[in-house]
């Protein structure tokens, strides 16, 4: 294409796009993968633009991106200016100018400004979702003392779930008795997420692998992702109590035969596609989207290719069968020994973004990856049919071949 009609494409979108989302762009775009000032640190500069303007709304947008540009990176300097300019924003008139600023002191590190955040993670008080991203923030900057507020948030109706992920963030001696403690009595969000968090370090994953051979974890309640996990994580030990990890291809013909001649066009067009909705809620959606409602790690399936039998009995019997690119699992090991399997979802200089099925976002700073590996395998599960009743398959069928939303089955 030439220069110039490739330019006017450019000039046209940005056209489209808001003065704030421009300013948000425009600053995450800049900031350099280095973690230490330097002449061609943009920092300094983002400080002098936030100086010069009064006006919140420019404010708010450059302090989110400059936040956006330094996600999941720490032991970032301060830029010069940054304390005085950080003094004057603390007072601002914008709530989310005030927020943005503090965040950005902790990522500088900033000792008053980590002492009010750590505050806050203990002020029920606060703002639930200013908690959670606060103790987001403070656990991926290795905050030790946020990570020893972790037990006591467990009972914190508003962090439980994001503190049992935030041991999953930094290793915590004490997660596994007490995520196991609490497990029998949790619902199935917070169960899964618990079985999520303790795949990911090896001496989490032991004394899981133990829960289930005790019988306090369900075998069935792991998900397939999280046993291929374990059984990377504890090889033989995990075999011997868990049993093999299934490989689906060897059978794939077989299966889908058993399927095909379940799903036959009758009894398909009698089951109930609301049950089939509330089925996909439970098995599908945390990765999938469908009429807008759901995940994002795998594709909309939406407009996919429902209404063919075939297409969609392959893509539940053998999820792994042919996968794009952009959906292979990306497993990365850090160097303190937490293992992610997700999607890649973004990757610049400095960090990569996974998404996961429990986390639309896990971000991991480069220099923090110890290995990374991309699978052949999918995201998604082998042998979900497996695990459902035969009037559960077809019900989930019905749903997936409709054509627009239906009801949700109480």
């Amino acid at each position: 294409m030439h220069p110039s009609r490739l330019l006017f494409r450019r000039q046209s979108r940005l056209r489209r796009v808001s003065m704030p989302s421009l300013l948000v762009l425009l600053s995450s775009l800049l900031l350099p993968s280095t973690t230490h000032a330097d002449e061609s640190d943009p920092l300094p500069l983002l400080v002098k633009t936030l100086a010069s303007t009064m006006d919140t709304g420019v404010q708010a947008a450059l302090l989110k991106g400059m936040l956006s540009g330094l996600e999941g990176r720490r032991n970032v300097t301060a830029p010069v200016g940054w304390d005085k300019l950080s003094r004057m924003l603390s007072v601002s008139d914008s709530e989310a100018v005030r927020e943005r600023s503090a965040q950005l002191s902790q990522i500088f590190g900033d000792s008053e400004s980590v002492a009010r955040a750590l505050a806050m993670l203990s002020d029920t008080s606060a703002d639930a979702a200013q908690r959670r991203a606060t103790l987001s923030l403070l656990l991926n900057q290795q905050n030790t003392t946020a990570s020893a507020l972790l037990p006591s948030l467990l009972d914190d109706p508003q962090l439980s779930l994001d503190a049992i992920r935030g041991f999953a963030i930094m290793e915590n001696t004490q997660g596994p008795t007490l995520l196991l403690q609490r497990y029998p009595k949790q619902d199935a969000q917070h169960q899964r997420a618990v079985i999520e968090t303790l795949a990911s370090r090896k001496v989490y994953a032991q004394a899981l692998l133990q829960a289930i051979d005790k019988g306090i974890v369900s075998r069935d309640d792991v998900p397939a992702q999280v046993a291929r996990s374990m059984n990377q994580l504890l090889g033989e030990q995990f075999t011997a109590v868990f049993g093999e990890v299934r490989q689906i291809a060897a059978d794939r013909e077989q299966l889908l035969a058993k399927y095909k001649a379940l799903c036959s066009d009758d009894a398909v067009e009698a089951a109930n596609p609301s049950r089939g909705r509330a089925i996909f809620q439970k098995t599908c959606a945390a990765c999938h989207t469908l009429y807008e409602t759901g995940g994002k790690v795998g594709p909309d399936l939406t407009g996919s290719n429902r209404a063919n039998l075939d297409y969609i009995l392959l893509n539940s019997v053998d999820p792994s069968y042919d996968v794009p690119d952009a959906y292979k699992t990306v497993s990365v090991v850090t160097v303190d020994g937490r293992v992610v399997n997700g999607v890649l979802a973004e990757e610049d200089s400095a960090r990569i973004v996974l998404k996961t099925a429990e986390q639309p976002r896990v971000v991991i700073a480069k220099e923090d990856i110890d290995e990374r590996v991309i699978s052949a395998k999918s995201m998604m599960p082998d042998g979900q049919l497996d695990k459902m009743k035969p009037q559960e398959v077809l019900d989930l069928i019905r749903y997936l071949r409709t054509t627009e939303q239906v009801e949700l089955a109480q």
